[in-house]
């Protein structure tokens, strides 16, 4: 499993955790979040760009981020995508937080930006993807909060 960086270039998962550690320990006083989130964008032919961003947010100070970028045949409704998108970002939440309590930092908050809002198509699928993040035990977030999908890993995806 490979992220990008937008500094560094491609980086395995667990050298991605490692600079996101280094991150935290240069600073340990200050508060952290973990935030993970998932945009996805159908292109033209039978193909779905889901980029997943992962996000180390020193709060108030700025932080830095990483991504990953996989492609799918075409999920033809917006359920299946968002669902999709949902379930890409659980998945790396769980790879992070097994790394993250192995390593002594199961401190850190961990939240998960979707691409939902109580505007638009979407609305009626907040229930549903919100209970399966806080179900996996994790902080949820949807627009207009939910930056970490809507704006960082939005920008990844209308690349191809």
């Amino acid at each position: 499993m490979l992220f990008n960086s937008p500094t560094r270039g491609k980086m395995t998962l667990e050298e991605t955790f490692k600079e996101i550690v280094d991150y935290v320990r240069e600073q340990p006083g200050e508060q952290y979040k973990l935030i993970i989130g998932t945009d996805s964008q159908p292109h033209y032919g039978s193909e779905v760009s889901f980029v997943t961003a992962v996000i180390i947010h020193r709060v108030g100070k700025g932080g830095r981020y990483f991504y990953r970028r996989e492609k799918q045949r075409f999920l033809q409704s917006l359920r299946q995508r968002i669902f999709y998108e949902t379930s890409l970002s659980l998945d790396i939440a769980g790879r992070f937080s097994s790394l993250l309590s192995e390593n002594g930092c199961a401190k850190l908050n961990v939240e998960i930006h979707m691409d939902v809002g109580t505007r638009g198509d979407t609305r009626g699928l907040i229930r549903e993807v919100v209970g399966m993040v806080t179900g996996s035990g994790f902080d949820a977030r949807i627009k207009p909060e939910s930056y970490g999908a809507s704006k960082v890993a939005d920008k990844y995806t209308k690349i191809n």
